[in-house]
């Protein structure tokens, strides 16, 4: 929310998703509908005999309109009027929300809006008004208020647990993992499988939060006939809430998988047999590979923290600590594991003994 360029493109879906597109075709004609006369414009162009037709062709155009504005927001150059607008707006609120100036906005009214009036005078021009009449539509047609003064206070405060909870309380709670299996001598792999456990659940948890919330934001915020758009908006708008839900069900998924692979099964200790060659013998092979996986994975940047220099430093430190546990552990069980000239590792055998001589 208070990324300029994520609300950008999130803009950018919102105006090419067809439910948003739909509800904003609505709002504009009819913000034109209630700015203008279009009966009376009509009635100045028709012929004198047709003239008592002006307002039945106002009323049937309507639906025609609805239609022209849906074929305006296909253009490239209109979108891009959405996007700005939407910038534009996203800007000032932060501007507010962080108590800034800027942008044409002070802190004081603490009045945020969203200015649509150069799509309304689009949508005009394109049913033909004339100059006149688009220059009679009031300067505040097609704008909307996202907030009001009496709503400073209550959303500042929220800003600034939004910036608590996800800095020092996330830096927090890592430490307390991180601390937490540092102390757990002799039962690391136990804490690391239940540390990924808390991962799965807090994902999964930020998920049904995110379904709940949005629920409640649209049963409050939209009319009936606009729940199916404002339920789009708000999975567009909160996508990256969705991808750190998910990827956080990953990273527990990855923690989990872990410590199954450092445990005592026969499957995992058959793995560690088998590659303990490579990664005792010949370290420099096995980091070399570890590092081409993770520069694939950040190139593919397929969640918000591989987008974001904290977080690609975060899982490098994260996969070379458990590149250096599982080397200590192969090491450990598998001193002397050579390759025998055909290819697959011996196990170690029983250590013998013999007698001098």
């Amino acid at each position: 929310m208070l990324d300029n360029e994520s609300w950008k493109n999130a803009s950018a879906e919102l105006i090419q998703d067809q439910q948003v597109r739909d509800a904003v075709s609505i709002f504009l004609v009819n913000e034109l509908y209630e700015s203008v006369d279009v009966a009376t414009e009509l009635e100045a162009r028709l012929p004198e005999n047709l003239k008592p037709l002006a307002g039945p062709v106002a009323g049937a155009l309507r639906q025609p309109a609805t239609n022209a504005v849906e074929r305006l927001l296909d253009a490239p150059r209109v979108q891009q009027l959405g996007i700005n607008a939407n910038a534009v707006a996203q800007q000032k609120l932060v501007n507010v929300l962080e108590d800034k100036t800027g942008n044409g906005i002070t802190t004081g009214d603490g009045v945020v809006t969203l200015d649509l009036s150069e799509l309304v005078t689009e949508l005009g021009t394109d049913l033909g008004l004339s100059d006149t009449t688009l220059a009679k539509i009031p300067p505040d047609t097609g704008v909307i208020t996202v907030m009001r003064s009496d709503q400073l206070s209550a959303a500042q405060a929220g800003v600034q647990v939004v910036r608590v909870l996800s800095t020092a309380l996330l830096v927090l709670v890592l430490a307390l993992f991180a601390l937490a299996i540092y102390l757990a001598r002799g039962e690391r792999r136990q804490t690391v499988r239940n540390v990924g456990y808390a991962f799965v659940l807090i994902g999964l948890a930020v998920l049904v939060v995110r379904r709940v919330a949005g629920n409640v934001a649209i049963d409050a915020l939209t009319e009936p006939t606009g729940a199916e758009a404002g339920q789009k908006a708000w999975l567009i708008g909160s996508e990256v809430l969705a991808q750190t839900g998910w990827a956080t069900i990953l990273y527990g998924v990855i923690a989990l998988a872990g410590a199954i692979f450092a445990g005592p099964t026969s499957a995992a200790t058959s793995v560690r047999r088998r590659i303990a060659p490579v990664v005792n013998e010949r370290p420099g092979v096995a980091w070399a590979s570890v590092g081409c996986v993770f520069l694939l994975l950040v190139l593919w940047g397929g969640t918000h923290a591989l987008r974001t220099w904290w977080g690609i430093l975060l899982l490098g430190a994260l996969i070379a600590i458990g590149v250096f546990g599982l080397r200590h552990q192969t090491l450990r069980e598998f001193p002397s594991a050579p390759a025998p000239p055909g290819g697959t590792p011996l196990a170690p055998g029983p250590a013998t003994s013999g007698t001098g001589g």
